[in-house]
């Protein structure tokens, strides 16, 4: 008996390499790397559980490819600036190698305006960091799809309806001298309600992230670009 049984386990162990090499025929190489570039937004924070953040509804959703032919990475870190997009995230695309990148970037820069700082000044050295994103993103990987979103609007903070309009051209104008597709947040957002935490009641004044409805909005307006 021990001896049939050690002949069993042995047949077994044989045909186990061959049985994994049919049924997973990985060919990462020709996978869709996907790469979601950005600040909180694009992290999903806010979202319960940070899956349902737009960034994994678009991955989850096969926006770009099949599921299983899609190899993922959010490189997103909350409370990320513009700034800090350039310097930390964009180095690590030549790591990752993607050919789709999602990129929420600017709202951190703006929060700085709300919070007294000179708009001007923010927004010119906002302009210059994208400037850079975008051309070092293009410089490294030319044939990468990209799609950036502009920022939606916040009603209850004061001067974000006459601001963030201003901010989106600077977007637009950037994105479209590099080829880049704008996805439009702004107009996903407007004029609808329970799309922001700060909304509900007893909401601290800077609770900005989306809902779950608002992470939804999103990721159905990229989804539309994408189309």
């Amino acid at each position: 008996m021990k001896k049939i049984s050690l002949l069993v386990v042995a047949l077994v162990l044989s045909i186990l390499p061959f049985t994994a090499q049919a049924e997973l025929p990985w060919q990462l190489d020709q996978h869709t790397r996907y790469m979601a570039l950005g600040d909180s937004i694009a992290a999903g924070y806010g979202a319960l559980p940070a899956t349902q953040g737009y960034v994994y509804l678009l991955y989850q959703e096969g926006a770009f490819d099949t599921v299983p032919n899609t190899l993922f990475c959010n490189a997103a870190v909350p409370g990320a600036t513009s700034k800090d997009v350039l310097d930390y995230q964009v180095p690590q695309v030549s790591l990752f190698h993607p050919n789709v990148i999602t990129l929420t970037v600017g709202g951190n820069d703006l929060l700085a305006i709300m919070a007294g700082a000179d708009p001007a000044q923010v927004m010119n050295n906002f302009a210059i960091n994208f400037q850079q994103i975008l051309y070092k993103l293009r410089s490294t990987l030319p044939d990468a799809r990209i799609y950036v979103s502009n920022q939606y609007s916040v009603p209850e903070i004061a001067g974000s309806d006459q601001i963030v309009p201003v901010f989106n051209n600077i977007i637009s104008q950037i994105a479209q001298a590099f080829g880049v597709t704008v996805v439009d947040v702004y107009s996903a957002f407007d004029g609808r309600k329970g799309l922001l935490l700060i909304e509900r009641h007893d909401a601290a004044p800077d609770q900005v992230h989306p809902t779950n409805a608002g992470y939804r909005a999103i990721a159905d307006a990229f989804e539309a670009a994408i189309q």
